[in-house]
């Protein structure tokens, strides 16, 4: 039985009137009485006896709507109890973020959830550089805020909240860390550290592209895990990173020196969340997690 059948069958037994029950339903009276027709050829008998004065069930008609009612009623508490957990905001909401720059407007955020929604509790934890999504696949991150692009099909989020400018971190005695600023085509000459882990091609070439603008070929250095493995090995020569701004602030390190580009391509960051999950409270710390990039933007 299709689910129109059902709503326009059971509201015909309570009415016993095409007209009123089209007006419930609002559909026209013809297409209440094709849903009626095809409800009776599928069962294999009349539902309701009709005259040009009155609509009545039939025996069978009666048996059938005593024995749906409660089980339609049932279905109808189950789907509002499932509304009702969905648009809910209470719990514990588990959000991941990629790095220090989003581990602080996480926590921003998070502690402005606290007073607007204090029956909502968030637990934050950083998103391994290696995997970027695998713990949110697996429901160990309910939303996380991360670098752009997200191209993943099981994946939804929200437009970019910030960007920032890149840098390239560099050996100190290279020379172009000697350089105010580098250019994109710079690149070519120096290998860059890959990263070591299950990112889809499209990001990975974000981080680590293959080829300058103009085509010249980009070598490529150790793969390594993390940002602290990184910035060893680039302190020691193994080649350079390309990594957002605020890395020179967060990891300063003997050996290391960060320069600005001159005509790269922001950093964009934004909220991403299983595209099946979309719950009260991830879009409750969607709009939190907003106000607060717009507020800090702003100063």
């Amino acid at each position: 039985m299709e689910r129109d059948e059902l709503e326009c069958f059971l509201i015909l037994a309570e009415e016993l009137h095409f007209g009123r029950t089209a007006d419930r339903m609002r559909l026209s009276r013809a297409r209440v009485s094709q849903l009626v027709q095809r409800l009776e050829r599928r069962v294999g008998a009349p539902l309701f006896a009709r005259t040009s004065r009155r609509v009545a069930l039939t025996p069978l008609g009666r048996q059938l709507r005593d024995d749906l009612e409660p089980h339609h009623r049932a279905i109808d508490a189950a789907l509002a109890r499932a509304v009702s957990k969905a648009r809910s905001i209470n719990g514990v909401l588990h959000v991941g973020f990629s790095n220090p720059l989003a581990g602080e407007i996480v926590l921003k955020a998070a502690e402005a959830m606290h007073t607007e929604h204090p029956e909502l509790a968030v637990e934050i934890c950083e998103v391994p550089m290696a995997d970027p999504y695998g713990q949110l696949r697996r429901g160990e991150f309910d939303v996380q805020l991360t670098e752009f692009p997200v191209r993943e099909d099981d994946l939804s989020g929200s437009p970019g909240l910030f960007t920032e400018p890149r840098t390239l971190a560099i050996a100190a005695d290279h020379p172009l860390a000697d350089k105010d600023a580098v250019s994109v085509e710079d690149l070519a000459e120096v290998p860059l550290l890959t990263i070591d882990g299950a990112l889809p091609d499209y990001l990975l070439e974000h981080h680590v592209p293959t080829h300058t603008p103009s085509g010249h070929p980009i070598g490529r250095g150790p793969a390594v895990t993390n940002m602290q493995e990184a910035l060893m090995l680039v302190a020691a020569g193994k080649g350079a990173l390309l990594c957002a701004a605020h890395t020179a602030t967060y990891f300063a390190r003997p050996g290391v020196s960060y320069v600005r580009f001159m005509d790269a391509d922001p950093v964009g960051y934004g909220l991403v969340w299983r595209a099946a999950d979309n719950s009260g409270a991830v879009q409750a710390f969607a709009r939190t997690a907003n106000a607060v990039a717009r507020e800090l933007a702003s100063r």
